[in-house]
């Protein structure tokens, strides 16, 4: 079968996996981890959906049916509850970090094994123990921008980066604050929040960390 077409095949897959799954699981996971008012839940399904369907079609298309998609499909989808939560309620639930820190971990083994560079799971650990430290002095030095769910989830992105290589770990960090930039940028222009006001950060960290693999992750 000609590259293209498998490559199309394995992207509908996956974007209808996506929309599924956000529909429901990641939908109830999502509704589940919230403590305050919840959202419509036809409006909490539909964002997921089309959110986890859209973010699922990339990465497959850019990757492909090979060993490292397991890993970043689990990833996106935790990153489709924790970044509704965190929009919604400024707050990154422990009971989504660290399945998805533990779900990510457990993903890269096969993959590592499939490539043969064992080395990549030790510059994971190296990558999500330094993402943590950074984003705890960060927090250390301005707690009113920057939560220890922040600090947390950094523990996933810095292990998921880190696998990547380097190139992707510092990609992945600067692009957050770059689009954590832009956010707040736009935010201020449309009256959203004040220049005293705050903006949840963990949807930037999760966008800046799909930007690094797409950039820099090795095609499937």
């Amino acid at each position: 079968m000609p590259f293209a077409w498998s490559s199309l095949i394995v992207t509908v897959v996956a974007v209808l996996l996506g929309f599924a799954l956000g529909w429901w699981p990641l939908a109830a996971w999502t509704e589940r981890s919230m403590t305050g008012e919840r959202m419509p839940r036809r409006t909490l399904r539909l964002t997921a959906a089309i959110t986890t369907a859209v973010v699922f079609g990339v990465l497959a298309w850019r990757f492909g049916l090979s060993w490292t998609l397991p890993a970043l499909l689990a990833f996106a989808a935790c990153a489709t509850v924790l970044s509704i939560v965190d929009l919604a309620e400024k707050r990154l639930p422990n009971a989504v970090v660290f399945p998805a820190l533990g779900a990510v971990a457990v993903l890269l083994v096969p993959a590592t094994w499939a490539t043969g560079i064992w080395m990549s799971l030790v510059w994971a650990l190296v990558g999500s123990a330094a993402m943590f430290a950074v984003y705890f002095v960060l927090a250390l030095i301005s707690p009113s921008s920057m939560g220890m769910g922040d600090v947390k989830l950094a523990l996933v992105i810095g292990l998921l980066l880190g696998w990547f290589g380097m190139s992707a770990w510092l990609v992945g960090l600067l692009a957050a604050f770059v689009v954590g930039g832009v956010i707040a940028i736009v935010a201020l222009v449309l009256k959203r929040v004040t220049l005293r006001g705050s903006i949840p950060f963990g949807p930037s960290m999760l966008v800046g960390a799909l930007i690094a693999v797409l950039l820099v992750g090795p095609v499937g």
